[in-house]
């Protein structure tokens, strides 16, 4: 067990590192940066290669939301849960203070947002506590989806991988300009540490919605479009 638990926690240790050091470092640099496009990559070039480096070991969730969807789904053991949900927030907190350490030491430097997710003032484009909540569910439904169908047992072996981190590039580009695309409350959590803006107050909404999307995910997939594939 121990294994597995290391291999989330350095799985979603990449994954948030990979979003806020792009966010943080990348994204506007020096004038001119890679954008949120080049968040959404980063995002999603990471799931991939830790899902190709450690998803033989522990199942490459890297997220609390993705855990839940498996359980639900009889992918995953109940068990085993709280575990993954401890390793994977402490991995994502363990980068958020790397980026932190990293930044700092840059004369100008300023935490901000930290790349935290937010409604209302602290959406990049100002939208609601409702529209937030919907694509944070529909985003993550939609995510687990992805990652039940591509890792069934019918599925061409092999490319679970490449679907999951595309469908998680795409997921930013339709989020980020809405809530700054959470989709995982491992990542929220670590972003919200050092933001300065109040997106701590906020953090219930990242920590719910994605874990609401990842049930309703399971559930269609269960119920609508899955096989005789458990685990």
């Amino acid at each position: 067990m121990f294994r597995k638990l290391a291999a989330e926690f350095f799985g979603t240790f990449w994954l948030v590192f990979a979003v806020l050091g792009t966010a943080m470092f990348a994204a506007g640099f020096p004038t001119v940066g890679v954008g949120f496009v080049g968040v959404g990559l980063a995002a999603g070039l990471a799931v991939t290669t830790m899902a190709y480096t450690v998803g033989s070991i522990s199942g490459g969730h890297f997220n609390p939301a993705v855990s839940l969807g498996l359980a639900i789904a009889g992918r995953f053991e109940w068990k085993d849960l709280i575990g993954y949900w401890v390793a994977q927030i402490l991995g994502g907190a363990a980068a958020a203070v790397i980026v932190y350490w990293i930044g700092s030491g840059a004369p100008d430097f300023a935490a901000g947002g930290f790349a935290a997710n937010g409604y209302g003032d602290l959406s990049p484009g100002k939208f609601g506590l409702v529209s937030v909540f919907v694509i944070e569910v529909a985003l993550t439904a939609m995510f687990l989806i992805v990652i039940l169908g591509s890792t069934a047992k019918a599925a061409p072996a092999g490319f679970a991988p490449l679907a999951i981190g595309l469908a998680l590039f795409v997921a930013h580009l339709i989020g980020i300009p809405v809530s700054n695309a959470s989709l995982n409350p491992a990542r929220s959590i670590a972003s919200a540490l050092f933001a300065t803006t109040g997106a701590w107050s906020q953090i219930w909404m990242f920590i719910v919605a994605p874990l609401v999307g990842g049930a309703v995910g399971a559930l269609i997939w269960r119920g609508l479009l899955g096989t005789d594939d458990k685990a």
